[in-house]
């Protein structure tokens, strides 16, 4: 039991310490995203996948609210299909960024979430992105990698441990979610 009270106690510090000003950058964002019908692609690989896939949905069915326009929302690692074809046929690194040209148009906006900021296909989509004109935002932590370079607003989970930066994204996930929520009925 020391080491889950430990665990927690380091958990608690990190999440203290996210960065608000980015995490409201991130909102600012995907509300003007919202206001002007633009679409939200959203990838990653392994936990981040999931978190990526979570958001989506948070963001496509949890933010409906009367009056309000809906977001447009894609979760880019969701077709296994045409990841495994692009994975086969042009390679890994190319999984994200050839479904995010084909579909994508400037004003849109790419979030990567990687917790090493380090992953090859999502840094590729990443330029993709920047060179179709998309509003670029990471999610991340072990100091941002390669990927905070690259993007408009990286928000980084202060931690270089692998389960405090994944509960770090998750935080900020759900805190960027319930913003968006505010005043629903």
């Amino acid at each position: 039991m020391e080491n889950v009270q430990a665990y927690l106690r380091d958990v608690s510090e990190v999440v203290v310490k996210l960065p608000h000003d980015r995490i409201a950058d991130v909102i600012a964002v995907l509300e003007r995203a919202r206001a002007e019908g633009r679409r939200i692609f959203l990838f990653g690989n392994g936990g981040s996948a999931s978190m990526a896939s979570h958001f989506a949905t948070d963001l496509g069915k949890g933010t409906v609210q009367e009056g309000q326009p809906r977001f447009k929302v894609i979760s880019l690692n969701d077709n296994i299909p045409l990841l495994t074809a692009y994975a086969n046929d042009f390679g890994y690194e190319t999984v994200f960024a050839e479904p995010l040209a084909s579909l994508a148009e400037p004003g849109d906006v790419a979030i990567a979430i990687s917790s090493s900021g380090s992953s090859a296909n999502v840094l590729r989509a990443i330029d993709v992105a920047r060179e179709q004109g998309l509003v670029t935002i990471a999610i991340t932590g072990f100091g941002g990698g390669r990927l905070k370079d690259k993007v408009d607003v990286c928000v980084i989970v202060p931690s270089s441990q692998m389960q405090h930066v994944e509960d770090g994204q998750w935080v900020i996930l759900h805190a960027i979610f319930v913003a968006l929520c505010e005043g629903k009925g």
